[in-house]
């Protein structure tokens, strides 16, 4: 008989990871895969995707149906990104209100369902990581929550309102948190967790 039960896990993909298993594109040889953190069984795909340059939370599943469902609207997912230069009240109001930019040839208004200013306790959940030198100027962090992503829309985002993203991290998709995950851990987990 066969098993027909579907497997889940929560990753902490690394930076310079890409959210794929298999590398198709042949100008990018030496990358490094989801496949080379654990042994997955065959049929794991990854639930949405964080960019090469990009860390955190990564869900995997061998569920379409599961992958379908988180991936649309109804599931908030958060970022901590840590911007270039101290970011205003304003600018965060105007990550709310909503910021217009080009997504692949077509103008998006993109708005934060959340979006709020970190202090360094809420940074104790991240690995740190000296992105730059002090003298390059200060960096402030923030949370942004949407309900939706586009390519790239968190950096557009903050790149709108003069802050570009220096550094990415998905804390959180819908209840599922990082917690104390460590770069380049997965845990396997139930879909109760979802």
């Amino acid at each position: 008989m066969l098993n027909t039960k579907h497997r889940h896990f929560k990753i902490y993909k690394p930076y310079g990871y890409l959210s794929q298993f298999v590398n198709n594109q042949n100008r990018r040889k030496n990358k490094k895969l989801l496949g080379e953190l654990a042994d997955f069984p065959e049929g794991t795909m990854a639930i949405g995707r964080l960019d090469e340059k990009s860390e955190g939370l990564l869900l995997l599943t061998t569920d379409g149906k599961t992958s379908e469902l988180i991936r649309s609207k109804k599931v908030e997912k958060e970022y901590f990104a840590q911007v270039d230069g101290i970011i205003t009240q304003e600018a965060i109001d105007r990550l709310i209100a909503g910021v217009e930019f080009n997504n692949r040839g077509t103008d998006f208004l993109a708005k934060a369902h959340a979006a709020r200013l970190l202090n360094q306790e809420d940074l104790t959940i991240i690995p740190q990581m000296k992105i730059r030198s002090d003298r390059h100027g200060p960096t402030s962090w923030l949370s942004i929550t949407l309900t939706e992503g586009k390519f790239r829309q968190v950096r557009k985002m903050t790149a709108a309102v003069d802050h570009p993203t220096l550094r990415l991290v998905r804390v959180r998709i819908g209840t599922v948190g990082i917690e104390d995950l460590k770069a380049g851990e997965v845990i396997e987990i139930d879909e109760s967790s979802f």
